[in-house]
């Protein structure tokens, strides 16, 4: 069978105005290889918002991904104005399917939305093309009978080695590896993924998976030999939400991946390292560690469980320098609550690890769907959610790259924020001149 997947271009966030490419899709990627490995022919497509316009009728399978909820309007018109053959099957999945598929299936019309882990559900789905009959399949919504209706949820499998590597080879390589990418390097690199899932609470994070899988040290070893020999990478960052999580399962890819003398970054939790760990990460490549900070302040942390302390983010920075490790930091500023006060705190923290800290990202807080945040919104008194009265039904609002809207609080409280983040950020760039501005991640770390 033809199948076509279709994402969205995303630009970099640190990068924004310059065009810089972000990573790879990887969930079309494993997506497109499980396909070709049983035996379909597969075509990636991207579109973007002035460039959404395609010609599908030579494909008998349509299948749309949908990272975030700032790229809904790019799919639906996309699904909205591009061309079919007869009778295509037509699906759905990503991040925002995954918290409102019924909204999703009315509004794009497909076939089934994807709920959870993918790659089973398309063979699945593809293999009942001709019937439809899709009652039998875990993880999706669908119409049944005129309403929409989902299917029993999808277990997650035992084992992700058991996936083939993601499908790079069905993208152009200007679009893999890249340089000017890795900490304050120009290595030849790329990125890969060595885990899923997230299982932290954090209220300003939309991780739609809370269990976390893990690939094995072999498995990682053959995706990175695989791309020195096809690419000639000298280095790679992983993209997990947080990939120091399990220690053992760390040190297993660390132990697996040493003698390719590569360099890489990570991303982690600042409660989730210990000095032998960075040691023997820094032994292994390792050159610089992204660290969600988030805020200096005790109230915003326990506000938005982030389950962290100052003497945590103290520490994780202190280990990662002596390992020979640099550090990045993620800072979100204005989650609901914040003022001077706490503002205060934020660069009072910042300003003593200065001489540690190698770069700062500094994010502006947006209530991203699906989180705990969006979800209560008065609880947070928020403003311009799809459940409030008023909603203008434009997802694409809730971008992450200069985001200054007013999303919760009074005119006075909004106020303060915005010079809040007025001074912590000159303070930044300040201290650290190179760094870039994004205004929030997808999510934690």
């Amino acid at each position: 069978m033809r199948v076509a997947l279709v994402y969205p271009e995303v630009l970099d966030l640190a990068r924004f105005k310059e065009q810089r490419k972000e990573f790879p899709p990887f969930g079309v990627l494993y997506l497109a290889a499980t396909a070709e490995a049983a035996g379909h022919d597969v075509t990636v497509i991207k579109v973007s918002l002035d460039d959404h316009v395609r010609d599908f009728t030579a494909f008998e399978a349509i299948a749309f991904t949908i990272p975030s909820s700032a790229t809904y309007g790019i799919i639906r018109d996309c699904r909205r104005d591009s061309s079919y053959g007869r009778d295509p099957l037509v699906l759905v999945g990503g991040v925002h399917p995954n918290f409102y598929p019924e909204q999703t299936l009315a509004d794009i019309e497909p076939d089934a939305v994807g709920i959870g882990e993918g790659e089973d559900t398309l063979l699945e789905l593809l293999a009942r093309a001709d019937t439809h009959h899709f009652d039998d399949v875990a993880g999706i919504c669908f119409q049944r009978r005129g309403r929409p209706g989902r299917t029993a949820p999808r277990t997650l499998m035992r084992d992700i080695d058991s996936l083939p590597l993601p499908a790079r080879h069905l993208l152009p390589v200007e679009d893999l590896v890249m340089t000017d990418r890795l900490s304050s390097t120009d290595l030849r690199m790329a990125h890969v993924m060595f885990s899923r899932g997230c299982p932290f609470p954090c209220r300003f994070c939309a991780a739609s998976q809370t269990r976390i899988q893990y690939r094995s040290g072999a498995s990682a070893r053959r995706e990175l030999a695989d791309m020195v020999d096809r690419y000639g990478i000298e280095g790679f960052a992983i993209v997990d939400d947080n990939f120091i999580v399990n220690k053992n399962k760390v040190r297993d890819i660390c132990a697996h991946i040493t003698d390719l003398g590569l360099k890489w970054s990570a991303l982690s939790r600042v409660d989730t390292v210990d000095e032998q760990l960075l040691a023997d990460m820094a032994a292994a490549g390792c050159l610089e560690i992204k660290y969600g900070m988030e805020s200096g302040s005790p109230n915003i942390l326990k506000a938005m469980r982030k389950n962290i302390t100052a003497e945590h983010i103290r520490r994780a920075v202190h280990w990662s320098r002596t390992a020979g490790i640099n550090v990045k930091l993620f800072v979100i500023h204005g989650y609901p609550g914040e003022d001077l006060t706490t503002t205060a705190e934020t660069m009072e923290l910042l300003a003593d690890l200065a001489p540690e800290i190698d770069r700062v990202s500094l994010f502006r807080f947006v209530p991203l769907p699906g989180t705990y945040v969006y979800d209560h919104p008065d609880e947070f008194g928020l403003r311009h959610t799809s459940s409030q009265p008023g909603w203008d039904g434009d997802w694409s609002q809730y971008h992450i790259h200069h985001n200054h809207r007013h999303w919760w609080g009074t005119d006075e409280e909004f106020a303060a924020v915005q010079t809040g983040y007025e001074q912590l950020s000159a303070m930044v760039d300040s201290l650290w001149p190179e760094r870039h501005h994004p205004h929030q991640p997808s999510t934690s770390h």
